[in-house]
């Protein structure tokens, strides 16, 4: 029998570096869904979208800041990255840009609209398959009651305003339709929205052109779908990982490093040891101003700390740490085997962000 149940991912890894025709860049990737055994089934259908940008091209100077997520920067962490630029003052590292964006395969305004019915409730599971965009999703007029990230069920499902997520993360949504039009459900970035990072969703009997407006600003808080008043149990070690990035330091890219270590093919290093049955607490410290969507491989984690805030109960696979922000999750060693942790930005990946954990 197939497992984890949920909304899962699958995608190359092959190593891209310099080459924008390989690795994520490519496409090749898509949305696994295993029915869980027990299904409420509490909506009328479920709504599969996989967002994507096509025409990679590399630009220089380019910055990837971004002030979506809850919480707020730590000054020693500014000051990390403050003499990281310092000693690598050369030019900032290549960024990489897209032409065009789509949904499903389509740019926004070709192919069929989705066609909804009013106080229809759909439950749309939302991927993000980018090699490295941060992606938002708003529907204006409706919000989005989410009831899993990454395919886990989360003890507080809530509403939200806009959907944020970071490459390779999964969100599982309903959104009760009862603002009848025409409208566009698309990212809040209006150039991308514009070329293509939308879909039009038709009432019937709806007439005229497809609506847009920008929701109010709104953070996105990992810890609104925790438990309340409850912690995660204590762990048996702690694992601290600071991330620095060093500007242009390969022929024009950024080196990414974790406590000082770039990770590297020959050496197979930075590597951590593990024992089978422990619980590790991984608490990443970014002194970078990137937002890094970071990936454990095999296993869930259950995050304790994100933004700020303690939080209990949400299980996921990849989660975003802000700028000069910390993150905390904790995952028991159940899976014996060698297993890959890596930002999932392919850029970042491929240039150091990358780390392996080994079950002594």
């Amino acid at each position: 029998m197939p497992k984890p149940a949920g909304f899962r991912f699958y995608h190359t890894h092959v190593v891209a570096g310099g080459d924008l025709n390989r690795g994520t860049y490519t496409g090749q990737a898509g949305p696994v869904y295993i029915e869980p055994a027990n299904n409420p089934g509490a909506y009328d259908r479920q709504v599969f979208l996989v967002l994507k940008e096509f025409e990679p091209s590399f630009s220089s100077g380019g910055d990837m800041a971004m002030e979506m997520l809850a919480g707020a920067p730590i000054k020693e962490l500014q000051e990390i990255g403050k003499k990281a630029e310092e000693k690598f003052k050369g030019p900032k590292g290549y960024e990489v840009g897209y032409e065009l964006f789509g949904i499903n395969g389509k740019i926004l305004g070709h192919g069929e609209p989705m066609r909804v019915r009013q106080g229809e409730r759909v439950l749309f599971h939302v991927l993000n398959a980018s090699a490295g965009e941060i992606r938002s999703l708003a529907l204006p007029g409706h919000v989005f009651h989410v009831v899993a990230l990454d395919g886990n069920p989360v003890p507080s499902p809530g509403d939200v305003p806009v959907l944020w997520l970071g490459t390779a993360e999964r969100i599982s949504a309903i959104v009760e339709m009862n603002r009848p039009g025409v409208w566009v459900l698309g990212d809040l970035a209006d150039d991308d929205r514009g070329h293509g990072m939308g879909v039009v969703v038709e009432y019937a009997g709806a007439k005229g052109k497809p609506q847009w407006s920008k929701p109010k600003p709104f953070k996105w808080d990992y810890t609104h779908f925790g438990k309340t008043n409850a912690a995660p149990p204590s762990p048996d070690e702690t694992i601290e990982i600071t991330i620095e990035k060093q500007n242009g330091a390969l022929d024009g890219f950024n080196q990414w490093t974790l406590n000082g270590e770039a990770f590297s093919m020959e050496t197979m290093k930075p590597m951590y040891s593990v024992r089978e049955g422990r619980r590790y607490r991984l608490k990443f410290r970014n002194a970078s101003d990137d937002i890094h969507p970071l990936h454990l491989h095999r296993h869930s984690f259950e995050l304790v700390r994100a933004g700020g805030k303690s939080t209990a109960g949400v299980l996921k696979d990849v989660v975003m740490v802000g700028g000069f922000q910390e993150v905390e999750f904790d995952f028991v060693a159940d899976n014996p085997g060698m297993t890959l942790f890596h930002c999932h930005q392919q850029l970042h990946m491929d240039f150091g962000f990358m780390a392996l954990f080994n079950y002594a």
